[in-house]
């Protein structure tokens, strides 16, 4: 087994770097070259079929995926990430729709039944990341401004995928989907996305700080390499993708002052693991189905490449960027790739579509990924045809558009009020997602049984604080509390912050035109009104998300009186923590991390 392993091993990395010299000779994208010799020594092409065990390769790609994404973060950091967010959104937005609507269409006109169509429609919706960040970083453009909009439409991807999954998933196992489950969908996810973030700049960067101290890389490629792989774990187990959590403890990990250094350690393993990545994908193309599907794959290929151009083109230009930059863009998106295939899987394992969809979807990938570095080549090229041949008056209109949009973004005067208020609305929505996202740990924890019931029922015969552990409500009780415990700093700092708003918006809303208590009494009443209606929803929200853990109302009385009585005996303390914690927060967020260490 382990020979066969090695051999399989061998032979994909003997080969890759066979073809990567030939296309590097050729000055052709390495990407081609791992695919093609996928194709060459693959289970689908008998003469030269040389891989066994084809699932473990596949197992190793997982890791390609995971350093491509963690390296992407590192390059991609929070600050570019909130520079590009409205953009993002908007062409990401935009291009899912209008793929997923033509992905059904083209379904429907090859007369292929209703949840073929839909699921074709989800498998157009998503661009590649993973090939798009190879074939970038080949062509030596990762820096310039429109690839940073394209990584940032990709996250903004990746993160809509995880939603149309699961309503993929509602549909295929239901026949439909319900509002609710979208919204619990969304809610859980924005959790785990604030959290994470959250949580990692406030301990990463000090992680980071405390090993570098040692001068050992040995120390800092371990650790890191520990994150990334176990945030991905994370990831899974809520069952996001493990893209995802790469590239969230990559983003993180680029506000550490060691980022450089990071960066140049990680390349050859990420370089390694992609290779293996490529080539699994070129395992899975059959020839024979470009004759079978002839047809279907050269039309959906068609759609995707024209398709993704446009709809992503308009929308980077409707976020307010020129016909150069936009063009670009939209060339570089034009292919599908890893969730697709995770789309196209989910159908075939939910029984809910036909066999073909899947090497269908394969296939069209493989063209697509063909076809973008020569698009993101000709893009500098098509966008100056565009500018020479289009009407005049298109142009003139077009350039005046994207002024109009760069004089709205800088915005007018705006009252020191409203801008404080805001500030106070981002941190209380911060403080509401990081204690829903304690309560969801606690809730899931509370699922996992720390004592096998034979050891409980031996531990009642000595009476013993396993026993008491043993009993799921005790232990669920238990969560809760530590729970409520935990996230004090955060409730007492939304109360303050809800006391402060309130105060804000009485002095907003009611204008003191003539004196008199009318006045005074409605400022007092909104005063209030804001704090009590906030931590109301607080705790309405707590109660919903751990509604598995909750304990007796008896146990649930002594635990938050509690949690009372710690608030009433360390009030200071728990906002000193969380001053320190916010202070914290903004001063990584706020310093240039990537220029202030260079590579020793």
């Amino acid at each position: 087994m382990h020979d066969v392993f090695l051999q399989d091993l061998a032979i994909v990395l003997i080969v890759a770097g066979v073809f990567t010299l030939l296309f590097h000779r050729m000055k052709q994208p390495v990407v081609l070259g791992y695919l093609i010799a996928g194709v060459m020594v693959g289970p689908h092409t008998p003469a030269f079929s040389m891989i066994h065990d084809q699932e473990t390769i596949k197992l190793l790609s997982e890791l390609g995926v995971i350093f491509l994404m963690f390296g992407l973060g590192l390059e991609f950091s929070l600050r570019k990430l909130k520079a590009v967010g409205a953009t993002a959104f908007i062409a990401a937005f935009l291009e899912i729709v209008l793929m997923f609507w033509a992905g059904f269409e083209i379904g429907r006109f090859f007369g292929w039944k209703t949840m073929d169509c839909l699921f074709l429609g989800g498998m157009l919706s998503i661009s590649s990341t993973t090939i798009i960040i190879k074939a970038l970083q080949e062509l030596g453009k990762t820096k310039e401004k429109f690839s940073e909009l394209v990584f940032g439409i990709l996250i903004v991807e990746d993160i809509l995928a995880i939603v149309l999954i699961a309503l993929l998933s509602g549909v295929a196992m239901t026949g439909g989907f319900k509002v609710s489950e979208i919204f619990v969908t969304v809610g859980q996810l924005s959790t785990f996305l604030v959290g994470t973030l959250v949580f990692g700049l406030l301990l990463v960067p000090r992680l980071i700080n405390y090993v570098d101290r040692f001068k050992s890389n040995e120390m800092l490629l371990i650790t890191v390499l520990g994150l990334c792989l176990g945030v991905s774990l994370l990831a899974v187990k809520l069952k996001y993708s493990v893209a995802l959590g790469a590239f969230l403890i990559g983003a993180v990990i680029a506000e550490c002052r060691q980022i450089k250094k990071i960066e140049h350690m990680i390349e050859p393993i990420r370089d390694l693991f992609s290779a293996i990545f490529f080539v699994s994908i070129g395992l899975l193309i059959d020839p024979k189905l470009l004759v079978k599907y002839i047809g279907p794959i050269l039309v959906i290929s068609l759609v995707v490449i024209v398709g993704k151009v446009i709809s992503c083109s308009i929308g980077v230009f409707v976020g307010g960027n020129n016909t150069r930059t936009s063009l670009r863009v939209g060339m570089s998106l034009a292919q599908i790739g890893e969730f697709s295939f995770i789309i196209a899987g989910l159908g075939l394992s939910l029984k809910a579509t036909s066999e073909f969809l899947y090497p269908i979807a394969v296939t069209v990938s493989a063209i697509t990924t063909l076809t973008t570095p020569y698009l993101i080549k000709s893009s500098d090229r098509i966008a100056g045809l565009f500018d020479r041949f289009a009407p005049g008056s298109w142009v003139r209109w077009l350039g005046k558009y994207t002024q109009r949009v760069a004089l709205w973004k800088q915005g007018g005067e705006v009252s020191i009020e409203s801008k404080l208020l805001s500030s106070l609305g981002l941190q209380i929505g911060i403080n509401f997602f990081l204690t829903a996202g304690i309560f969801v740990t606690a809730a899931i924890l509370g699922e996992w049984e720390p004592f096998a019931p034979k050891a409980a029922a031996d531990a009642a015969r000595q009476n013993t604080i396993v026993h008491y552990l043993g009993n799921s409500s005790n232990w669920d009780t238990i969560m809760w509390f530590l729970a409520t415990t935990v996230s004090l700093p955060l409730m007492i700092g939304t109360l303050l912050k809800l006391q402060s708003g309130g105060v804000l918006l009485a002095e907003i809303a009611i204008q003191k035109r003539s004196p008199g208590h009318k006045t005074n009494l409605r400022r007092h009443v909104i005063t209030f009104a804001v704090p009590f209606i906030g931590m109301m929803l607080l705790g309405a929200m707590v109660v919903i998300i751990s509604s598995n853990i909750l304990p007796s109302i008896r146990d649930g009385l002594i635990a938050l009186a509690v949690s009372a009585v710690i608030s009433f005996l360390l009030w200071r303390q728990l906002i000193r923590l969380y001053s320190r914690a916010q202070s914290s927060l903004a001063k990584t967020l706020s310093k240039p991390a990537a220029e202030e260490v260079q590579l020793h």
